[in-house]
């Protein structure tokens, strides 16, 4: 792939970025209904296997953009597609906000285990914060903020668990709050779950291979357009190995599973944190802490002011805003925004 690339045109290598991003759309709308049928098979509950099956695998494709790409020695393009994935995935409520006419989509989610994800995301994004301002710690080139974060992230699932089996806070119970499925045995969840698993498994592991497309194409257009690694990292990249989030959150609330499409967003960017950790054990020249610029710097607080947002937005419940939408929502879109104006004018202005 490396090779073709290199001999092949940038067209070749736009042509395959989108032709991997459909694979992505396509695999992911699979995932989310064989999600809500394991969520209730299992007893697990639709905000934790948003959060961690969901928002794991369809990471697939972004963690191995940014090990490729911190392979390569591409540190930059490596963390802003983890950053500027948590902002694009936050942004991607937004439009499934629009797309839930009933209500805001955060008063209708409402649950305790969408609050906990908001605090678990805002605490693993403090760890990268203070790592990031850190001095030259590192143990064989890795920075122990790396295992800081796993640690902090498998910590906090075991808490996100004991929320959702022994809640202490529970929402407020209203027309337009929409409850998960509770019983085993519903329609189209009689099906085996092993069957479930293996079919499951498959639709990750094409997501997985279309994620390392994307990012050989990724880093191919990074050395031939001369565009800044932070904006190819944080947006382009971020956006499209973000896409199964995207299908997820949409079909998710077709099919009126809200708590997964918030949970798939929330926990999944949790889980996008640990980019950053992986990408430290892939480069080879030093801690990736270390490596990281301005634009890194700025993705990191475009995503710990949209998440503050939107959990906000969970606690408060606005039922309307502008429209169906809430005020978390349009601040979360202008914060976006105003971050990929402000980054472009940066990289035209150097």
């Amino acid at each position: 792939m490396a090779q073709l690339l290199t001999e092949g045109s940038i067209g070749l290598a736009i042509a395959l970025f989108l032709v991997a991003g459909c694979v992505i759309g396509y695999f992911g709308i699979r995932m989310t209904y064989l999600a809500r049928e394991l969520a209730v098979a299992t007893g697990l509950g639709e905000a934790f296997m948003g959060a961690v099956f969901i928002g794991a695998t369809t990471s697939l494709s972004g963690i191995i953009a940014s090990a490729t790409a911190a392979w390569q020695g591409q540190a930059g393009l490596a963390v802003s597609n983890s950053l500027g994935g948590i902002a694009a995935q936050t942004l991607f409520l937004v439009l499934a906000d629009l797309l839930y006419r009933k209500a805001n989509l955060e008063f209708a989610a409402a649950s305790v285990e969408n609050m906990m994800m908001s605090v678990q995301l805002m605490l693993l994004l403090c760890i990268l914060l203070v790592a990031f301002n850190l001095p030259d710690v590192s143990l064989f080139s890795v920075h122990p903020a790396s295992l800081v974060l796993v640690i902090a992230y498998l910590y906090t699932l075991k808490l996100l668990v004991d929320t959702h089996e022994r809640p202490m806070w529970l929402p407020r119970m209203t027309p337009g709050t929409v409850r998960e499925p509770k019983e085993q045995g519903s329609r189209g969840l009689h099906r085996d779950l092993s069957q479930l698993v293996l079919r499951f498994a498959l639709c990750a592991a094409a997501v997985g291979i279309a994620g390392w497309v994307i990012a050989s194409c990724g880093i191919v257009l990074v050395e031939r357009t001369g565009l800044s690694a932070g904006i190819m990292g944080g947006v382009f990249i971020a956006v499209t190995t973000s896409l199964p989030e995207l299908v997820v959150a949409v079909t998710a609330i077709r099919m009126g599973a809200l708590t997964l499409a918030v949970g798939d967003i929330v926990g999944g960017n949790a889980f996008d944190t640990l980019f950053v950790a992986v990408s430290d054990f892939f480069y080879r020249e030093g801690s990736i802490f270390l490596a990281i610029d301005t634009t890194e710097r700025v993705w990191l607080g475009s995503a710990m002011l949209m998440n503050t947002v939107l959990l906000m937005g969970l606690m408060y419940r606005e039922r309307r805003g502008i429209g169906n939408i809430g005020m978390e929502s349009v601040l979360i879109l202008l914060v976006y925004i105003g971050t990929v104006l402000f980054l472009g004018s940066q990289a035209l202005a150097g």
